[in-house]
């Protein structure tokens, strides 16, 4: 009973904070965040009344379900972008701009980081800083997707955003895979050729292939139905399933096989989307069932931020050195490459300042990297601090940068006045019933 009722007071004081901040324009992301950090173990939760927030780190890892859940449905969305008929503008674009600004982040991560080993080699290790570096690369699509369903951005830069953030994914894991494995000799003393090269292809090519298995047994299944309730009842289902799939793991030998859940729904949907013939009519149906779900994802990412970051002065200064440089790398990759790939002046412009937002996959890397053992510990606060900054400010910063490439339009004199006008009637109707 107290988990329902932390996760009804999740949603509620959610949407609550979204009318709040509604005067100040911050994107729906930013109030659902903060909101999570309200009720989490540092706010309302740290009173220790039970069902009132979330009580402790304990309580939220009881609902990773949901967090799994949402992001194979944000995937399964994002895949939906990788049209064929889209792709043959923009595939070449995205693929150069995705890999450059990956890898222009982890360079100017790791050469930063590196820098500050030498400054203060009793801070901050070469390992860690390579493993940072690799982190660097991920860029968090929940956020990204979010903003623009809320502003219904549309437009060349909205275009060539998603599939973008989309590739991040299978880049940053191979990134993460070599740098990581680079980090681990350094601290052992020896060389796994296995973990650094095998293990993350293997990840990335079993994703697609169970991605697009489960795309087309989808589209064949919806064949056996008539009524739209149905087939969305069996798209949702389908999303639950794959899911689940995701999180299976084999090990033969010293291979170990596995799978992104990120990479494995984006597939799921790209195939949907272009070989079932309703899967327009469909995903519009499933975005509205999906809204709370997203909502409550959002809170429940708010309340998993540790503030205690804050605590450590050196954390603080790594964390900043971290966030700065991974924003020019982005920010400068994107730019050089759209620049390179022939892009519109203002995708070259503001493309970069839309790829700041990072958590979930990069929250995935830091887990991996406490296989270091205390090394491992300094990865994850730094990583965690720079989710806390990223994820409270990147909404904002992809809202404005989608706003001034003139793909979110602001609401047009005449709906606001028709909106005002039925808002005035009704309030003038209560008025007179009194």
């Amino acid at each position: 009973m107290s988990t329902l009722l932390s996760v009804s007071i999740a949603l509620l004081t959610g949407l609550i904070m979204t009318r709040i901040f509604k005067p100040l324009k911050l994107p729906s992301v930013t109030a659902y965040l903060i909101a999570g950090v309200l009720i989490g173990c540092y706010g309302i939760g740290a009173l220790g009344i039970e069902g009132l927030g979330f009580n402790s780190m304990d309580d939220l890892h009881q609902l990773t379900a949901i967090s799994d859940i949402a992001l194979g449905f944000i995937a399964f969305s994002i895949g939906n972008e990788f049209r064929l008929d889209d792709l043959k503008q923009t595939g070449k674009q995205a693929a150069v701009i995705g890999v450059f600004q990956a890898l222009a982040a982890t360079l100017l991560v790791d050469l930063a980081l590196v820098g500050l080993h030498f400054l203060m080699p009793d801070k901050i290790s070469v390992a860690q800083a390579i493993t940072l570096g690799a982190i660097a690369t991920a860029t968090a699509p929940a956020a990204t997707l979010m903003v623009v369903r809320q502003y219904k951005a549309k437009g060349p830069l909205t275009n060539l955003l998603l599939p973008i953030v989309a590739l991040d994914d299978a880049v940053g894991l191979i990134v993460f895979a070599v740098s990581f494995g680079i980090a681990k000799t350094l601290v052992s003393g020896t060389v796994d050729l296995i973990s650094i090269i095998v293990n993350p292809l293997l990840e990335i090519v079993c994703s697609l292939a169970l991605g697009s298995i489960m795309g087309w047994l989808l589209t064949q299944l919806e064949k056996l139905f008539n009524s739209n309730t149905n087939r969305l009842n069996m798209t949702i289902a389908f999303v639950f399933l794959t899911v689940s799939l995701s999180m299976l793991k084999f090990e033969i030998g010293p291979v170990h096989i596995g799978f992104s859940s990120l990479l494995v729904c984006m597939m799921l949907g790209t195939v949907f989307c272009n070989i079932c013939p309703l899967s327009h009519d469909l995903m519009g149906a499933t975005d509205k069932w999906t809204s709370p779900l997203f909502a409550l994802f959002f809170v429940i990412s708010g309340a998993e931020l540790e503030l205690n970051v804050f605590a450590d002065i050196a954390i603080v200064g790594i964390g900043i050195v971290y966030i700065i440089f991974r924003c020019l790398g982005k920010y400068f990759g994107a730019l050089f490459s759209a620049k390179a790939t022939n892009c519109a002046p203002q995708i070259c412009k503001y493309l970069g300042i839309t790829l700041f937002p990072q958590a979930g996959v990069a929250l995935g890397m830091c887990a991996t990297a406490m296989q270091l053992g205390a090394d491992g510990n300094l990865i994850r606060n730094i990583t965690l601090f720079a989710v806390l900054v990223y994820e409270i400010v990147g909404p904002m910063m992809t809202k404005m940068a989608l706003t001034a490439a003139g793909d979110i339009h602001p609401m047009p004199e005449h709906v606001k006045n028709r909106r005002e006008t039925k808002l005035k009637e009704a309030n003038e109707m209560r008025a007179n019933r009194k």
